[in-house]
């Protein structure tokens, strides 16, 4: 009798093995080095919420609404900015997080909250910036160590610093853009669009922006 249970659960075992993996989005955080273009730092959601439906694949940064030198003197209207696909690529991929459904949703909220003509819209270079937004995502997925006040303008040396202190909390990636994104296979199986829509808010499929859900009051 022994030997026909060990088989059944050697069975079971093997069927467990051959299940696929539970669907989840991944945030991962990007620097991009000091230029004429922005964001310098912001982050890419990628996946299939647990909950399940269609997959995504977005981008998120913050910025000023208008380059100038009015930056230097004082708040600025904000906006958000959706990264074009060459632009990641010369990017650097610092770190990934798995999130739960939840954190997803809240990541989502934090965005609409940054949405242009919102109050948290505003751009200050010096405390509400790109390297602010990506602190606030960090947050929110459970991250430690996020006040740097010296890196706060360093959106490269702040993903490290966060990198650093959060070991064992997130997936080194250190890649840059073109490289990281080749390593990356489809954003989920091709099942995965056909699935029922999911009660989680912000779910779409991978050609368009997530819609933002409205912000917790």
């Amino acid at each position: 009798m022994k030997p026909l249970l060990r088989l059944i659960a050697l069975l079971c075992l093997c069927v467990g093995y051959a299940l696929p993996a539970q669907a989840a989005v991944t945030i991962t955080f990007w620097s991009h080095e000091l230029g004429n273009s922005f964001p310098h730092a912001f982050f890419t959601l990628r996946g299939v919420p647990d909950a399940g439906g269609a997959p995504v694949d977005a981008n998120f940064g913050f910025t000023a609404k208008s380059v100038s030198p009015a930056l230097l003197m004082g708040p600025v209207a904000g906006k958000l900015d959706i990264a074009r696909p060459t632009y990641i690529a010369g990017s650097d991929a610092q770190f990934s997080v798995v999130m739960t459904d939840a954190q997803y949703t809240a990541v989502l909220q934090l965005v609409d909250a940054w949405s242009e003509g919102k109050p948290d819209s505003v751009y200050r270079l010096g405390d509400h910036n790109c390297v602010h937004f990506v602190k606030e995502a960090a947050r929110l997925v459970g991250l430690s160590a996020l006040d740097q006040p010296k890196l706060m303008k360093k959106p490269r040396s702040y993903l490290k610093a966060v990198l650093a202190d959060n070991a064992g909390r997130v997936t080194p990636v250190e890649m840059h853009g073109k490289a990281y994104l080749a390593s990356l296979g489809p954003v989920a199986p091709a099942i995965a669009a056909a699935q029922a829509p999911s009660t989680v808010p912000g779910i779409v499929a991978t050609t368009a922006t997530p819609p933002l859900p409205v912000a917790a009051r």
